[in-house]
């Protein structure tokens, strides 16, 4: 049974969240995969809250399982416990949409750090347009469901629509922001906004 409502706004989790969720998991199928380092990435996010009942609520989603970075795992698992570290990482960012955006650059940062994301990073070098413009194949290296296109509006500004992805809009959001970051790139906006269940568009500028 779905906690109440009243549940929901005790633990800073909005009404319809968890069947938000819910519905992402029904929409998934047994060939979209995700790659290990994102489920030990939140996992790492939780952990460092320091409360072992928390980190023990998000294993208990995923059935104690390990994960190993490179291999890939069902996607359905990976929005189950998205959805669970979220509420765990409410209080601490200050509400659910935060807490997701936070998992979001967590995962950028991680990936970079990677392997694969290293050599992504070598191919495009210090260039953010080569490497937005790459989108498509990159996101290949880490998950096998979705399609994503940029259209550029002007030299610092652009459009990322991102179809049949199954985390929320704000978790992708903090993955844009991350990586304007990481590449040095100052007074980045990012807005994002749901188009569909599994479907969204994410204008972003700098200055």
């Amino acid at each position: 049974m779905s906690p109440s409502p009243e549940a929901r706004m005790e633990e800073g989790v909005p009404e319809g969240w968890d069947e938000e969720m819910e519905r992402r998991c029904e929409l998934a199928t047994p060939q979209d995969t995700a790659r290990g380092l994102f489920f030990t990435s939140i996992l790492e996010a939780v952990r460092a809250l320091g409360d072992e009942a928390a980190l023990a609520r998000c294993q208990q989603v995923l059935g104690g399982q390990n994960f190993v970075g490179f291999f890939n795992y069902p996607i359905e698992q990976l929005v189950r416990l998205s959805g669970v570290a979220t509420r765990e990482l409410s209080g601490r960012y200050g509400g659910p949409d935060k807490a997701a955006r936070a998992l979001g650059r967590k995962a950028m940062v991680d990936f970079l750090a990677s392997a694969v994301g290293n050599a992504v990073r070598v191919v495009a070098g210090k260039d953010i347009r080569l490497f937005l413009g790459s989108v498509q194949t990159i996101y290949r290296m880490a998950a096998s469901y979705g399609e994503r296109t940029v259209t550029w509006n002007g030299p610092r500004s652009g459009r990322l629509l991102i179809r049949r992805s199954f985390l929320p809009v704000e978790y992708h959001e903090g993955v844009l922001e991350e990586l304007f970051t990481l590449y040095g790139v100052k007074d980045v906006k990012v807005r994002g906004q749901r188009e569909s269940p599994l479907d969204g568009a994410y204008d972003f500028s700098w200055e």
